[in-house]
């Protein structure tokens, strides 16, 4: 998967979440994904959330890697 497919999975919508990032056709934030993979491998994290694909979970992690190289954190 490219950087540019996250784009074809991601949404952000102001009326979901108030606008976090989400997984497209869900409510499930990308945020959840990326903090949840520090717990669980992806195949638990596949296992449960039924509705999700692979290529969901790449998008996700590929999504918070762009994000991250435009982040401060201290």
């Amino acid at each position: 998967m490219s950087t540019e497919t996250w784009h074809e999975r991601i949404v952000i919508d102001p009326d979901l979440h108030a606008g976090e990032p989400c997984i497209r056709g869900t409510r499930i934030p990308v945020s959840i994904l990326v903090a949840s993979l520090a717990d669980m491998s992806r195949d638990e994290l596949l296992a449960e959330y039924p509705q999700l694909t692979q290529e969901d979970v790449q998008a996700a992690l590929l999504y918070a890697a762009e994000a991250s190289h435009s982040t401060l954190v201290a």
